[in-house]
């Protein structure tokens, strides 16, 4: 049965709870669903947070959107899972959302609208929002905290198996040196340093069959591997290079856990419970 008028925008019953999937306005290959708690009323005034959940290369973005509603009903939270299906830039692309890197689509861009759409349609306060992102979307949640860190609440980074380094000497990706040439934006030390960050992993994540790039691709760098070895080596680098700019980091290695997202989702939603203190709903 549909139910009444909401924030802006009509709202059905496939609005609530476990949502409907919809296209993005800005570009229909890409979509969203969302899971809106229980208690959000259409009549209401109360603002709500937002927590974006970006899947992994499998594309399997409603376990995403699932393992947080417990957190959502605790914090009043609205969760968005992003979908950005494989093969946009070519038959056997699966990576180009990871990489944030200028190419046809600004997959960074295309977050912010998706968020644009979710507020016309709920009471999201504030413009600031909770990012998480395990094995690919690692990658891309903190390639994203570079690019728009004054937009980031807190944000954990999952296990990501390529590394873009807090370090201005190299280039973009394997550090930030132009990015602002690349990319449009400059590096926000400041904003950087207001968002809660973690980094976390499983201790038995060692395997490195996925995460080295081969001479010819169009992503390898020569200075590409400067980070590590493996991705346990990666993520303490990227520790250290946020560290060394005053950033602080929750590092969380999750034990007897290999690189597998529900066994991490654990910590992140321990994490983000205590983001929430510096996180308000408006």
């Amino acid at each position: 049965m549909a139910r009444p008028r909401g924030h802006g925008t009509k709202l059905s019953a496939y609005d609530f709870g476990r949502t409907t999937v919809y296209a993005s306005r800005m570009d229909q290959r890409f979509c969203y669903s969302a899971y809106v708690p229980e208690d959000y009323d259409e009549h209401g005034t109360d603002s709500y947070r937002l927590l974006v959940a970006v899947h992994g290369t499998l594309r399997d973005m409603t376990p995403y959107r699932d393992a947080f509603i417990p957190f959502a009903e605790r914090h009043r939270c609205i969760v968005l899972a992003p979908l950005f299906p494989a093969g946009i830039e070519g038959p056997t692309d699966v990576s180009s959302y990871k990489m944030l890197a200028p190419t046809a689509v600004r997959y960074d861009l295309l977050l912010l609208s998706m968020i644009d759409e979710m507020k016309a349609r709920y009471r999201i306060g504030g413009d600031r929002f909770g990012l998480l992102g395990f094995s690919g979307g690692g990658h891309f949640a903190h390639r994203f905290l570079y690019l728009h860190p004054e937009r980031v609440a807190a944000v954990s980074i999952g296990a990501p198996g390529v590394v873009t380094l807090l370090d201005f000497d190299h280039d973009f990706w394997v550090g930030v040196r132009d990015i602002e040439a690349v990319m449009g934006r400059p590096i926000n030390l400041p904003a950087m340093r207001r968002a809660a960050v973690q980094m976390v992993i499983g201790g038995d994540d060692t395997e490195t069959w996925e995460i080295t790039i081969p001479p010819g691709s169009r992503t390898w760098r020569p200075d590409g591997d400067i980070a590590g070895a493996n991705r346990q080596d990666r993520m303490r680098a990227l520790k250290a290079s946020f560290e060394n700019h005053g950033i602080a980091v929750r590092h969380d290695i999750v034990p007897g856990v290999g690189h597998r997202s529900g066994g991490i989702f654990p910590a992140v939603e321990a994490f983000f419970d205590d983001a929430t203190a510096d996180w308000p709903a408006d």
